[in-house]
């Protein structure tokens, strides 16, 4: 393919090497004369391991030059990809100015040119920047229509410093964001031969998913720190005890607890991060991470509950309230939790959980139910067709195998508040059914 990389900073530099290594014909673009200048004398602008070989090689070859005529580089070129930088300003918001700039000036040539242009981002910008910016810059410098003239994508890339040649010929994923098919078939070419998952969504996905990733990575460094300094105050080997954690690979290094949904419960995780907590500040040694678990999960639960405030209906029936499927134990549960604010506030409630009624007749919970919570076991009812036919707002509290049919059996002006996702396919229509994080 016949490639611009617009900009050729350490994403730009090390793409351009890469993809005109791979055999395509690469063209780079840049308003520093000094870059330019080092790509077509066959070295790199930046450093990084092996770069400076790929760029050397391939300007020999012929395969990769540099310019700054921006016009030039969209006129010899099928795709151009946008890697210019997005610095954070004072206040912690991007910096947009390289990125309207070269839209600017990438729009202006394609309204000069015939044939079908894809125009990638591969910049790190958040969700919204395509349609609020780039795409409108696009369209008006170019006077031409996206998805229809031209072609968009968003293809964040997840190159490590130090690694980046590797990582990018050997990706964790390669992500493609399309406004329009054709353009993702275009650029989904470009990673034919990639040893990785080539995933095609949605613009705003596309965004959010480079943004997650950066995020969780940070999150793990504090996190491996805070236990880290707990340790070295207990005189325990921080390392060696952060090895033992990362061999497990079914709970602690999984997909395992990353859906998002509702609040966390249970005999198990309030009561170890509180205690975990408490020993912290007994050392004084500071844990802000770890301090921050208990306060987010308190605040789903206040999100769940101004969901069903927001229907304005007052008759609530509540499926599955033991704190997850399959199991009868109320200790901590947040859905218990959540029942006893909105009986606060005066709703009409009426609950149903099928282990919860057996436990209630011969569990081991009995006595729990009976004496720690007899306002809400009053509450309960022995079908969940009683459910359904009693609340205007009915909410799924766990994920129940026997919950997923509900969603075919609402009634006119009924409204479903989903706690678990209970069906993959569900998606929020404020009008019939409000998912907490979807």
């Amino acid at each position: 393919m016949h490639i611009g990389i617009f900009g050729l900073g350490y994403v730009g530099a090390v793409s351009a090497g890469c993809l005109a290594y791979d055999g395509h014909r690469v063209i780079g673009v840049d308003p520093s004369v000094t870059k330019v200048k080092l790509i077509n004398a066959g070295q790199t602008p930046v450093i990084e391991a092996e770069i400076g070989t790929l760029i050397s090689d391939s300007v020999d070859k012929g395969m990769l030059s540099a310019t700054t005529d921006f016009a030039a580089a969209v006129e010899q070129t099928d795709l151009s990809i946008i890697c210019v930088g997005t610095p954070s300003q004072l206040n912690g918001s991007l910096d947009l100015s390289h990125v309207r700039t070269v839209c600017e000036q990438i729009g202006e040539s394609l309204g000069k040119k015939g044939g079908f242009h894809v125009v990638v981002i591969r910049s790190t910008i958040l969700p919204g920047t395509m349609r609020r910016i780039v795409i409108p810059t696009l369209e008006e410098y170019s006077g031409k229509r996206a998805g229809e003239s031209f072609g968009v994508c968003h293809n964040p890339e997840f190159l490590r410093e130090g690694s980046a040649v590797w990582d990018f010929q050997h990706p964790p994923k390669t992500v493609i964001g399309e406004l329009d098919a054709q353009s993702g078939d275009i650029l989904a070419k470009l990673y034919a031969g990639l040893p990785a998952p080539l995933i095609r969504t949605d613009i705003e996905t596309a965004e959010m998913v480079k943004y997650t990733d950066n995020v969780w990575h940070a999150l793990k460094v504090g996190f491996a720190n805070e236990i880290g300094n707990i340790c070295k105050a207990l005189e325990i080997d921080g390392h060696q005890l952060m090895d033992i954690f990362c061999q497990d690979t079914k709970l602690n290094l999984s997909a395992y607890y990353m859906k998002p949904g509702f609040a966390f419960g249970g005999s198990c995780l309030p009561k170890d991060v509180r205690a975990l907590t408490y020993k912290a500040k007994a050392m004084d040694i500071q844990v802000p991470i770890l301090d921050a678990i208990m306060p987010s999960n308190e605040l789903q639960i206040k999100k769940a509950i101004d969901m069903v405030v927001a229907k304005g209906k007052k008759k609530i029936g509540i499926m599955g309230f033991s704190f997850k499927a399959g199991t009868d134990d109320l200790r901590e549960s947040p859905v218990v939790e959540l029942i006893e604010r909105l009986l606060g506030k005066g709703y009409d409630i009426r609950v149903y959980d099928k282990n919860v009624n057996l436990a209630r007749l011969v569990g081991a919970n009995r006595d729990y139910i009976l004496n720690r919570i007899p306002h809400i076991a009053r509450l309960m009812v022995r079908e969940l067709s009683d459910i359904v036919d009693h609340g205007e707002v009915l909410i799924i509290g766990n994920g129940s195998d026997e919950f997923k049919g509900v969603l075919d059996q609402l009634k006119p002006g009924q409204v479903v508040v989903d706690l678990v996702r209970v069906s993959s396919d569900a998606r929020s229509d404020a009008t019939t059914y409000d998912g907490i994080c979807w």
